[in-house]
């Protein structure tokens, strides 16, 4: 890979997940303070992400796979995102703002998909270069997130009063747009699929992987990767709310510190496989998930602060723990004829079904403790902990696979 095509892969990263952390961290202090939605209305829109990840698989393979190159469709997407990015910004109430969100999550979340399909089509060991082109869409995100708590200073108490959240969408619309004509001048990427071939519904959303089920250990593990989503949609539909709520400072930037440690325990997942297992591995993320709710629950914005901060640094074991080496886990036990059914597979049971799941769940706990007073955060928060503790206790019980697997990081977030 020449210098040139590695800085343009690198910096198409970068703007992908600049453009995802760049309004979907605020989305819950946005649509709490600028639209008045509840809790309810909330999870509507939060839900669009599983939507999308559902839809998503149709037009990878149904459009992207057969008929154009991946670099053009992801540049399309892209420009058309940022129209509905800024009709997202124009927005005055929650009724206008669904449809574009719904709209641009059906159309953002195949991205993903295009660029690391745009990524892999110019490596020759993608498991050894990959990482290094990935590295920056977390940078990106980091990047989101530190500007609008340092730079812009949107998310401070007074600019929330002003509801300039709104301009995260304007920023997240310029680029889109970018990205979206930078995309043209990709490398090449055609289709992988002869137009004559026929491609199954079955196969684009990984349900020829279905087969996997009847391996009783995998089976425990696909029910608890739904499970674990449940707590998993509270931190996406909460933490930002909550620590907006209780007044912490600069709460954007401090999401930031979640990616941060994402990237370094990303490091340490090969550790934790050689010492300890896939089992064990798996258990670490699935309890530090009801820790950091734990810590969620108690803290506060004074003098326990720094049990938040913890709890946002626990991030990187909650995703990186179980869902990295879930992935892990899922590649080897599909074998050559599975690994791609096998992921897409996982992907549509947790980004689609649990996802889905979690955020109704998390809009019905949030209205049930809310009140003129405020929000009971500290039940809120308790309540997804009991769970991942649950899904823990459940997967320790029944969960009896002791091969031992070899970690292979090719595959991220």
């Amino acid at each position: 890979m020449t210098t040139g095509i590695r800085v343009k892969l690198s910096t198409m990263m970068f703007l992908e997940f600049f453009i995802w952390g760049g309004w979907f961290v605020t989305l819950g202090p946005f649509l709490g303070n600028n639209l008045k939605a509840s809790g309810a209305q909330a999870t509507t829109v939060f839900s669009t992400q599983s939507w999308g990840a559902i839809i998503a698989p149709f037009i990878i393979g149904l459009i992207a796979d057969k008929y154009f190159n991946a670099e053009r469709i992801l540049g399309i997407l892209h420009i058309l995102g940022a129209i509905l990015m800024y009709l997202m910004y124009s927005a005055t109430n929650i009724d206008a703002f669904y449809p574009y969100v719904l709209s641009y999550m059906v159309l953002y979340m195949p991205t993903l998909a295009l660029v690391n399909s745009v990524s892999f089509n110019q490596m020759g060991d993608p498991e050894k270069e990959f990482s290094n082109i990935r590295v920056f869409g977390t940078i990106g995100w980091i990047v989101a997130g530190l500007s609008i708590s340092y730079l812009l200073h949107w998310d401070s108490p007074d600019s929330i009063k002003q509801g300039l959240l709104k301009n995260t969408f304007l920023m997240t619309s310029i680029a889109s747009a970018i990205l979206g004509l930078f995309s043209f001048t990709l490398p090449a990427t055609p289709p992988k699929v002869s137009k004559d071939e026929k491609v199954s519904v079955a196969k684009m959303l990984g349900l020829d992987a279905l087969k996997l089920l009847k391996d009783k250990n995998f089976a425990i593990f696909f029910v608890a990767s739904i499970l674990i989503c449940i707590p998993l949609a509270f931190y996406y539909q909460n933490a930002s709310s909550f620590l907006t709520d209780i007044k912490v400072d600069n709460p954007t930037g401090k999401m930031a510190i979640g990616q941060i440690s994402e990237a370094a325990f990303i490091l340490a997942l090969p550790i934790f496989f050689k010492k300890v297992g896939f089992k064990w591995t798996i258990l670490v993320g699935m309890l530090a998930w009801a820790l950091r709710y734990v810590l969620f629950a108690y803290g506060n914005a004074g003098d326990l602060s720094f049990m938040l901060i913890a709890g946002i640094a626990l991030h990187g074991v909650c995703y990186d723990f179980f869902f990295v080496s879930g992935q892990i886990y899922t590649d080897s036990k599909a074998g050559a004829q599975y690994k791609s059914a096998a992921q897409g597979m996982i992907t549509l049971a947790t980004y689609g079904v649990g996802m889905l799941i979690g955020f109704y769940v998390a809009g019905k706990i949030s209205d049930s403790y809310n009140s003129p007073s405020g929000h009971d955060w500290r039940t809120i928060w308790l309540i997804p902990a009991c769970i991942a503790a649950a899904v823990f206790l459940l997967f320790i019980a029944s969960f009896k696979d002791k091969k031992r697997i070899e970690p292979a990081l090719e595959v991220q977030k």
